[in-house]
């Protein structure tokens, strides 16, 4: 078993062996604001400080990669000082929060379409992907205007832009080839994707690379999850048998 392996089976209690990467949809911030007669705003600002404990309990946790479905393609839909606030929740926590990510080992990624992003908003982007590059403990990718759909679209646009240039042969075309030319290149496919708000749905998420996920929901509001919840996704996540379509790859725990 690796290193990462054993600090997830004390951090679980659990046989969590082959969990690298733990995908999640965080859902119910307007939920948990509404419950409490708080407007909407103050649930995404208590989502964001269950995004700090999610991130220190994944590092807690040996984690190799912790995937953040932050800000939806198609939440762009929803009233614009919502959106706004959103961005400038953004905007605080990479001011506020790069320079101990960059301090913990923490390696962050951004997938998502960047096409129509505030210019700023891109800028700090590049300045957290360019000073965390060569970190290794954990790798966060945050998923920010993304949505599955718009990349493969994408992702099969641009292998058509390449057939019709004449430098690749369509026969070539093949999964690894696509999965190469996704957003996540280079990362490996989510382990376990958990959804918290209790919706029982992937709603347009890592819908190519969830194709062998284990999947966890959650009844639990966004702003209220912490390392409990996530130890308790990986004790569900150790006590399943991944078959990947064949026969069994482990025995459950």
């Amino acid at each position: 078993m690796t290193s990462h392996a054993s600090h997830l089976t004390a951090a679980a209690g659990s046989d969590a062996e082959g969990l690298r990467h733990v995908a999640i949809i965080m859902d119910g911030n307007g939920r948990w604001a509404e419950r409490r007669g708080l407007p909407r705003s103050m649930g995404h600002r208590a989502g964001v400080e269950a995004v700090r404990r999610t991130v220190t309990a994944s590092l807690d946790a040996g984690l190799g990669y912790l995937t953040l479905f932050s800000f939806s393609s198609e939440n762009w839909s929803r009233p614009p000082a919502e959106v706004e606030f959103l961005f400038g929740l953004l905007r605080m926590f990479i001011r506020r929060d790069l320079a101990n990510l960059h301090r913990d080992g923490v390696q962050v990624l951004v997938i998502g379409k960047r096409d129509g992003l505030p210019s700023d908003i891109a800028a700090l982007i590049r300045e957290a992907e360019t000073l965390t590059a060569e970190n290794r403990r954990l790798r966060l990718i945050v998923a920010f205007n993304y949505g599955a759909r718009d990349e493969m679209v994408r992702t099969v646009r641009r292998l058509a832009d390449k057939v019709r240039m004449g430098s690749l042969d369509p026969s070539a075309i093949d999964e690894p080839m696509l999965s190469a030319n996704l957003d996540t290149a280079g990362t490996p496919d989510p382990d376990l994707i958990v959804r918290t708000g209790g919706e029982l749905r992937l709603s347009n998420f890592l819908l190519w690379q969830a194709a062998y996920a284990e999947l966890v929901f959650l009844p639990v509001f966004w702003p209220d999850f912490d390392d409990t919840h996530l130890n308790a996704a990986i004790e569900e996540f150790a006590s399943r048998v991944r078959r990947y379509g064949g026969h069994a790859a482990r025995s459950p725990a």
